[in-house]
């Protein structure tokens, strides 16, 4: 398989990222500092995929490493994560992770690692897939010492195989949540598990590794699969992988994929893969979390969430997410105008507005979607220090202000004297009632 030449690498990132990319490999080859690009991006360089992020490993010491990266490139913003021996950089909208290379061990099944340097082969023996244990050498120093593709493991052969394979027999013993992994990027790849790599996940099932791992790294896996929804995936077809791997109900006994969720989380991927569904991955969590315990009795659903670390006004949320769905559907049902959608969806927060549309029926998303998309960025001509100067007050000011937006979204309303006009009136029958 043909290494990506330097040039290449650049053109498949953004540009602000090629950039940023570009001042570190320049520092580095002026310091001598070997880098390579690590992990993921290789794999999808290799695969002709466009790179989402920038993962380098360095052949010299962590305590060196940090020292380098301090003054690499002006302007930028380093992050050291000292337990792991890891930087991340940041340059206005570009980002890339930069780490000494090392190996791990675990003090017992489910651990977090334990890291120490290493050498180069000993950081990709210690990855999840083999498919990930590729580097590319990027900077000057990197290429004297490596013409090509480093891969010890025989990642390529898999890539090529388009297959999934664990570098030892107890990798999911090691680190559970390397499960999760691989049911989002078996249906993103097009990638089918080795018979050893199923043969493993077995082995750690039958073993309890699952249950010595916390809820939060779980939660962190499945925030990731949601948010691949962006490129492509279905967040269905991960879960139900992981349903059928025994893999969900040794995270909590009874925890499932519902085939009723599969539809809105097919759709929640396709809505999250285009505007107006731009949020962090913390809102996308929420609304797959939603959409797939939905459907689950209240008490499964429940301890689900606590098992997930999923607590406070989150969980209340997507505890209550059915109830919600239920009174919005009959409110969109019997809405009648844009004015009338506006005020039913106003008040939902925007992880409750894409889980809403992801599980309604097609009249109903357009109507959301024409919401999210125009209307609520709308502005009507009035605001609440004008109707004060007509004398309204207090709630009156509120309840007017939500009449003159309705009927501004309905087209009622083309001009600010219209809109005063209206204000002024509803003024009159409010002083009259009082």
């Amino acid at each position: 398989m043909k290494a990506p030449l330097q040039a290449e690498i650049l053109r498949a990132l953004p540009a602000p990222s090629a950039e940023l990319l570009c001042a570190l490999l320049r520092a580095a080859d002026a310091a001598g500092v070997a880098l390579f690009l690590v992990g993921g991006p290789v794999r999808d360089l290799l695969l002709g995929r466009p790179l989402r992020d920038v993962d380098l490993v360095a052949t010299c010491g962590a305590a060196a490493l940090r020292a380098f990266a301090r003054d690499a490139v002006p302007g930028a913003r380093v992050v050291a994560h000292a337990r792991f021996g890891t930087l991340h950089l940041e340059r206005g909208e570009a980002a890339l992770d930069l780490a000494a290379a090392r190996r791990e061990r675990y003090a017992h099944d489910g651990a977090l690692p334990e890291v120490e340097p290493g050498s180069l082969d000993e950081d990709l023996w210690r990855r999840d897939f083999s498919v990930n244990a590729l580097a590319l050498p990027v900077s000057a120093a990197a290429r004297a010492a490596h013409a090509g593709l480093v891969d010890p493991t025989g990642g390529a052969p898999d890539l090529a195989r388009r297959r999934l394979r664990v570098l030892h027999p107890r990798s999911f013993h090691d680190d559970p949540t390397r499960a999760l992994r691989a049911a989002r990027l078996a249906p993103r790849l097009g990638f089918s598990p080795t018979r050893t790599t199923r043969a493993s996940l077995r082995d750690a099932l039958r073993d309890g590794a699952f249950s010595r791992v916390s809820g939060e790294r779980y939660r962190a896996e499945l925030a990731r699969l949601f948010e691949d929804g962006r490129q492509g995936l279905d967040p269905a077809r991960a879960l139900r992988a992981l349903d059928t791997s025994h893999v969900l109900g040794a995270l909590e006994p009874g925890l499932r994929m519902a085939p009723s969720a599969a539809a809105s989380l097919r759709r929640l991927g396709r809505a999250l893969a285009s505007p107006p569904w731009p949020g962090p991955a913390w809102q996308v969590l929420e609304s797959g979390l939603a959409l797939w315990l939905s459907p689950l009795a209240p008490g499964l659903r429940a301890r689900a969430l606590v098992r997930l670390g999923v607590n406070g006004a989150p969980a209340e949320r997507i505890a209550q997410w059915p109830r919600l769905r239920e009174r919005c559907a009959r409110g969109l049902r019997g809405a009648r105008g844009r004015g009338a959608i506006d005020a039913l969806l106003a008040a939902l927060r925007e992880e409750e507005l894409v889980a809403l549309y992801a599980t309604s029926d097609a009249p109903a998303r357009r109507r959301i979607a024409r919401f999210a998309g125009e209307d609520r960025a709308r502005r009507a001509p009035l605001d609440g220090s004008d109707l004060v100067g007509l004398g309204l007050r207090g709630p009156e000011v509120g309840r007017a202000l939500a009449r003159v937006r309705a009927a501004w979204l309905d087209g009622l309303l083309r001009t600010r004297e219209e809109a005063l006009a209206l204000a002024a009136e509803y003024g009159r029958h409010a002083r009259r009632r009082a």
